[in-house]
């Protein structure tokens, strides 16, 4: 339960931050634009590349004890500088116009998902590098279930953005509810980062 719980949270925290995939999926949601096949596609592209991560990275760096600690102090290095950027933007605040795009068809619509999931270089470092690298100081079991963990958060964040767009829009159009999203990703990830280092220098 621990292992799911901290796949959770790490895979809730890499998720909930402003960026074009978000904006992309709350749009839809709003305007009711073909929003359930945004959401579950944004879902099926977040649990393949999370299952490649635990599988592939996760299962190289298990099987090597040095890997394993190298993997462990560079993800808590890049987890607390991921923290400090979302602390530096809940002080900045920002927001969120739900409203800028126009309807358009599923196949296109489809192919924007696609775009501004796959075009972000960070996704691949997010998931695949960084999740498959913490995921390794997990055994065999335990990886599989931090997955899950993270592909979880992934459904619930998306499933979220889709089906209460219209509810959501005026509280991401909000600087403060900006603000405590940012906050509570920085302390997640600040939290997961003293996990990791605690568990490599015990």
């Amino acid at each position: 339960m621990t292992s799911f719980i901290q796949g959770f949270g790490m895979g809730g925290g890499l998720i909930v931050a402003i960026g074009a995939q978000n904006a992309f999926v709350l749009t839809q949601g709003v305007r009711r634009n073909h929003h359930l096949a945004v959401a579950a596609l944004c879902i099926l592209c977040d649990v393949v590349l999370i299952s490649l991560g635990v599988t592939g990275v996760g299962t190289v760096i298990a099987s090597n004890p040095t890997l394993g600690q190298v993997a462990a102090w560079g993800g808590a290095c890049f987890l607390g500088w991921y923290g400090f950027a979302a602390l530096r933007s809940a002080v900045q605040g920002g927001s969120l116009d739900a409203q800028s795009e126009s309807t358009k068809g599923l196949k296109h619509t489809l192919m924007l998902t696609l775009a501004v999931t796959l075009l972000n270089p960070h996704v691949y470092l997010d998931t695949i590098v960084l999740m498959g690298s913490i995921s390794g100081q997990y055994p065999t079991s335990e990886r599989y279930v931090f997955g899950m963990g993270a592909a979880t958060a992934s459904c619930c964040w998306f499933l979220c953005l889709s089906l209460g767009g219209q509810l959501l829009a005026p509280l991401f159009t909000r600087d403060i509810t900006w603000r405590i999203l940012d906050s509570l990703v920085c302390l997640t990830m600040w939290g997961i980062a003293f996990s990791l280092l605690r568990s490599t220098l015990g």
